[in-house]
């Protein structure tokens, strides 16, 4: 008679046996173990990396945004002094510079029109009221802080004078200035 128990323990158990049943087929599977992972990140990184890029930055090296990243911040402008090319009216200086201030009445300049703060300043004649344009009076600047020329200056100068009442002559233009602007362009 044979042992239940001993009959149970000789026989091979099933549903226990594994995939690999040779050792061909144990090596094949640790080489694939190794080989298809590695195969697989090789594939994304060339995913990743050879795709084209339409995002922020894509066009950082390219001429365009190098030329505008290394554009001067500014520039030298050198004029003459003595031949300033278009003169300027004396509507245009007083709204470019004086109006700021004898629009007004600022700082006890005389208002523009105001033909009773400027009867003083009239009596004193033409050529002292363009003196203290040009070097500046109280509270105002030498020329009014702009950038005009001399017979600039005596053209606003005349242009507010004869608005507050007087009646100065437009001012001649310089030389150099007159003959610019008779010459053909």
């Amino acid at each position: 008679m044979s042992d239940p128990q001993h009959d149970a323990n000789d026989a091979e158990p099933e549903g226990h046996e594994g995939p690999i049943k040779t050792p061909k087929q144990l090596i094949v599977t640790v080489v694939a173990s190794f080989v298809v992972p590695i195969l697989g990140i090789i594939l994304l990184v060339n995913y990743v990396d050879f795709g084209t890029r339409t995002g922020a930055g894509s066009d950082g090296l390219g001429a365009e945004a190098v030329a505008q990243r290394i554009q001067p911040v500014g520039r030298v402008e050198i004029r003459d002094a003595a031949n300033p090319g278009v003169l300027r009216t004396g509507e245009q200086v007083y709204q470019g510079v004086c109006s700021s201030c004898h629009g007004v009445g600022a700082l006890g300049s005389p208002k523009f029109g105001d033909t009773a703060a400027w009867a003083p300043r009239i009596k004193t004649g033409f050529d002292a009221l363009w003196n203290s344009a040009l070097k500046g009076k109280n509270s105002m600047p030498a020329q009014g802080g702009g950038e005009y020329s001399d017979f600039e200056i005596a053209r606003a100068v005349v242009y507010m004078a004869n608005q507050g009442g007087a009646k100065f002559d437009e001012p001649k233009a310089p030389a150099s200035a007159a003959s610019a602007a008779s010459a053909p362009n």
